[in-house]
């Protein structure tokens, strides 16, 4: 067996907050994949899931853009899971935000 076979791939909607993916496949009509590989939703990419409460839009950190996506864009996307990250490493945490500001003062 390779090493993909044994990962399990998951639609982008059902990725835990903090987890890093890689872009799998897509799926969906043309406009649809269309528009998900001009935002960078290509096979191979790798992002981080940045926003995600269950309901409601996703958002995702990919080439170091944050991007929102819709549920149902997102349960198009199928991933891979890597790994899980502190959430403190994220880009824009507010956690994170609040003590640089403070390292300025």
């Amino acid at each position: 067996m390779t090493e993909s076979q044994h990962k399990t791939i998951i639609p982008l909607h059902e990725v835990p907050m903090g987890t890093v993916v890689v872009v799998h496949d897509l799926q969906g009509g043309k406009e649809v994949l269309g528009r998900l590989a001009t935002l960078g939703f290509t096979p191979g990419a790798s992002l981080t899931m940045l926003q995600n409460f269950g309901h409601g839009p996703v958002i995702v950190c990919l080439h170091d853009a944050r991007i929102a996506l819709g549920r149902g864009e997102a349960a198009k996307v199928h991933v891979v899971m890597e790994n899980h990250v502190d959430d403190t490493s994220l880009p824009n945490n507010r956690k994170n935000m609040r003590t640089k500001r403070h390292e300025h003062r």
